[in-house]
């Protein structure tokens, strides 16, 4: 392990401890550091929320950034991400159909979230044996691509179409949904979250190895013995159970899958896929953990903050790759 890699992560491990403290003290309530560990505090409720605004941002953190950095290493395009191949666009049609259609059912309220996150992981499930169908008939990367945004183009027609004949309260309840919420995350959906990404990581691990001869071409991977097919098959299956389990407890969080990478590029590059693996976890979760603060300080939605924050990064990145 390089020094330099050691130093990167160093730097990056402090910023990550800084940012926690700060969003553990982010609130409209002042909170004793006792009120973290004692249940019988009167504060002890507020205090395990923002506990659970961390985790589930550290998780995601990890998850978003790890899947698009596997599509962009597979593809090798450094504009692909988790919405490439209209996994969060499904995600956000499934929970669409879910709200929608819902309303006549009376459901307590933690079924109804439970109900609302496993519609999101069901739809994108749905699509990623879609994903697998299809990829055989396809010889060429880039017509998956082509099929991915052709399935967010038609997604986006099928929320539009329903979002134009619902109800008022079902309307709002899918924009609420779709800003991002990350303090409303319970104790169990982050149990369930944290059992969807450590398989999603499990699968993404044996991806790197694969990915590296990858990278120098199909004919030399084929001669170091790469088997193609299911390197494809991990890698869509990896990144669509980490990106979507995320948008299902979160919402769709855009643009972070491209930029986390990019920014690792530019840290520390050259590397070893795994090196850049790690650091694109560890800055995703600094990212993730300072867009909370963001959030909680000024009320903005995650969503908006992200977007705000991705298209200018995204758009510096095409310019600059077209002057090159």
């Amino acid at each position: 392990m390089s020094k330099n890699f050691k130093i990167t992560g160093i730097f990056i491990l402090i910023g990550i401890i800084i940012s926690i403290i700060i969003n553990l003290n982010i609130g409209f309530m002042d909170l004793n550091f006792s009120d973290f560990f004692s249940s019988s505090s009167e504060n002890s409720q507020i205090a395990q929320l923002r506990i659970n605004r961390i985790l589930v941002m550290m998780l995601a953190g990890i998850s978003i950034p790890t899947s698009g950095f596997l599509l962009q290493e597979y593809f090798q395009n450094p504009l692909a991400g988790p919405s490439v191949l209209g996994i969060t666009s499904v995600a956000s049609l499934s929970v669409a159909f879910y709200i929608f259609f819902s309303q006549d059912f009376i459901l307590p309220e933690f079924l109804q979230n439970s109900f609302l996150s496993f519609s999101a992981i069901g739809g994108s499930l749905l699509l990623m044996v879609v994903l697998l169908a299809f990829s055989g008939r396809f010889q060429d990367k880039s017509f998956l691509i082509i099929f991915g945004f052709l399935i967010s183009a038609l997604a986006g027609a099928l929320v539009s179409i329903l979002q134009f004949y619902a109800e008022n309260q079902s309307l709002k309840n899918y924009i609420l949904w779709s800003f991002g919420a990350n303090n409303q995350v319970s104790k169990n959906q982050i149990i369930v979250l944290s059992i969807f990404v450590f398989i999603g990581l499990i699968l993404s691990f044996k991806t790197i190895k694969p990915l590296i001869g990858n990278s120098l071409g199909t004919a030399y991977a084929q001669s170091l013995g790469v088997n193609l097919k299911h390197l494809k098959y991990f890698v869509i299956i990896s990144s669509s159970l980490l990106s979507a389990s995320v948008t299902a407890f979160l919402g769709p969080i855009l643009f972070i899958g491209i930029v986390v990478p990019h920014f690792c590029r530019m840290l520390f590059n050259p590397a070893k896929l795994w090196q850049q693996w790690i650091l694109n976890m560890l800055l995703g979760i600094l990212i993730m953990e300072f867009f909370s603060i963001i959030s909680e300080s000024t009320q903005f939605p995650l969503n908006v903050i992200t977007s705000l924050f991705g298209i200018p990064v995204i758009l510096t990145m095409m310019l600059r790759g077209r002057k090159a």
